[in-house]
């Protein structure tokens, strides 16, 4: 089992300096991995280079048994075929026996989004004379206005915007760099929320700090942070349905494809490395179905 865990760290290790992947990215490998050590121990497997293919598919039996979405699976076995990748490129092992494993066809769910509508109740209930309705509405209309993640949101620095072009410095998976504009309205919050707001916030904490967006005490909002505030906003809003950040990212993306914005731009804006990522979003809304439909059918 010594090894094992030697020979996870040093993946970690490559994960960390060679590829850049987040903390929360790390986490899910690290996870993902140590749940099949536990699997071959269970097979009496005790070193990395006896799992055989026959091994791989009794795990993906196991897996299935245990009820997991398809996406689940894929990514845990994904997890193990990079690990296998890694260890047969520091000659661990002499193959990897998770390359010949087919991963279940991932479900094409159609991301959830907002309405406009919806969206209104949600940008009208914060109080914008507290510095904490100030930065929730800022939140809010920056999530909205560049479709980022939540990740991203709270690792922007005052520095990272120039608002004589109404535009971010984002820093995306893997470190990589992107500008994302912004429009009016979220200008308008971030310039009331950043000269009166945050000021105030900042007098509570114990250290001066160049990240945007701040909590109750003064300190940097965490993504967690992020998701407690939508959570008490969307109750205030009343609204049914939940809201997290990336539902955000989603309304983002589903509003500007069904405005016209071509494919490449909103793939830009994402962030996103691989057009089929992006084409997730090309669902039509039923309001734009009908539009489409009344103004381009002879009998309607």
């Amino acid at each position: 089992m010594e090894n094992l865990k030697i020979s996870l760290q040093s993946f970690v290790e490559y994960l960390q300096i060679e590829k850049n992947y987040s903390q929360y990215t790390i986490a899910c490998y690290t996870q993902d991995i140590e749940q099949f050590f536990s699997f071959m121990c269970e097979q009496a497997l005790q070193r990395l280079d006896e799992v055989k293919y026959s091994d791989v598919r009794l795990y993906l039996t196991k897996l299935h048994g245990e009820q997991l979405s398809s996406r689940s699976i894929s990514r845990k076995i994904s997890s193990l075929r990079s690990f296998y990748k890694f260890l047969l490129r520091e000659k661990k092992v002499a193959e990897n026996p998770f390359a010949l494993a087919s991963l279940p066809k991932k479900e094409q769910k159609i991301p959830h989004f907002l309405y406009e509508e919806e969206l209104e109740n949600l940008f009208h209930v914060n109080d914008l004379n507290t510095a904490i309705g100030q930065r929730n509405q800022a939140l809010l209309e920056l999530l909205y206005a560049t479709g980022i993640r939540v990740s991203e949101c709270c690792h922007i620095q005052l520095s990272d915007i120039d608002f004589s072009l109404s535009t971010i410095l984002i820093y995306g998976k893997g470190n990589k760099q992107r500008y994302v504009p912004f429009g009016s309205f979220a200008k308008e919050a971030l310039e009331q929320y950043i000269q009166d707001g945050r000021n105030k916030l900042l007098q509570k904490g114990k250290a001066a700090t160049n990240y945007l967006f701040l909590n109750f005490r003064g300190s940097p909002l965490t993504p967690r942070g992020v998701r407690h505030i939508l959570n008490e906003v969307v109750e205030k809003a009343a609204l049914t349905q939940k809201v997290s950040p990336h539902v955000f990212r989603h309304t983002f993306a589903t509003h500007l494809l069904n405005e016209g914005a071509d494919m490449r731009t909103v793939q830009e804006l994402l962030g996103h490395v691989h057009l089929s990522a992006t084409q997730v979003y090309t669902h039509v809304t039923k309001d734009r179905l009908r539009h489409i439909y009344l103004h381009t059918h002879p009998r309607a």
